[in-house]
């Protein structure tokens, strides 16, 4: 089986890298391309993101093709997808960092900057926080309720169907931080992040 990490220059990246092959051992071939026909013919593929909604979304259009490939990959085809951090964001319609920026409309819904109450919350959300686990998702096995991540951010998905969530972290509001459709999954926090559980999470990817 083989995995493919969707570098499409958002920023470093290395940690995503280096946690995937730590989980995969030899065991399953981890890829790190934009190259279409790899994406094509992976099994899964995760896409990271790092930065601004928009430098991401932008990244993304810049190589010819990608996003068409995604779409055909996540969508046509139903086959696995994992979206980190702002990779999980651009799955909504649209976000509003910096400027109104259209995302890949995967799941309707927003992404809008989180309530910090007027200062009574920093932003960005950095650091570890609980997760409540809303459902019974594939990536959250073995992974016990309360369990603590690893995040940064400082917009939020908000979405219009609530049933995609499955999981939300408490800072200033009730936060999505974790969201499965059909093959699609994201996590708001990082899973390259998140020690150990963190580990457990990208396994339960990758023995989907």
């Amino acid at each position: 089986m083989n995995v493919t990490i969707v570098d499409y220059n958002s920023g470093n990246i290395s940690s995503v890298i280096n946690s995937f092959k730590e989980v995969a051992q030899n065991k399953v071939s981890i890829e790190v391309t934009s190259d279409l026909k790899k994406i094509k013919s992976s099994d899964k593929v995760v896409l990271p993101g790092q930065g601004s909604f928009k430098s991401c979304v932008d990244a993304l259009k810049k190589i010819n093709g990608l996003v068409e490939t995604l779409n055909e990959f996540a969508i046509n085809n139903k086959k696995p997808l994992l979206g980190i951090c702002v990779g999980l964001q651009m799955f909504a319609d649209i976000g509003y960092e910096e400027t109104e920026t259209k995302g890949l409309g995967w799941m309707s819904g927003k992404v809008s900057k989180i309530d910090n109450q007027n200062g009574k919350y920093k932003l960005p959300h950095i650091g570890w926080n609980q997760i409540n686990i809303v459902k019974d998702s594939v990536i959250f096995k073995d992974i016990e309720n309360n369990s603590h991540m690893y995040f940064v951010h400082s917009y939020e998905l908000v979405p219009d169907d609530k049933n995609i969530i499955s999981a939300t972290t408490d800072y200033s509001s009730n936060i999505v931080c974790a969201v499965e459709k059909e093959n699609i999954f994201g996590t708001q926090f990082h899973p390259e992040k998140s020690d150990k559980i963190g580990l457990k999470i990208i396994d339960n990817f990758i023995n989907l």
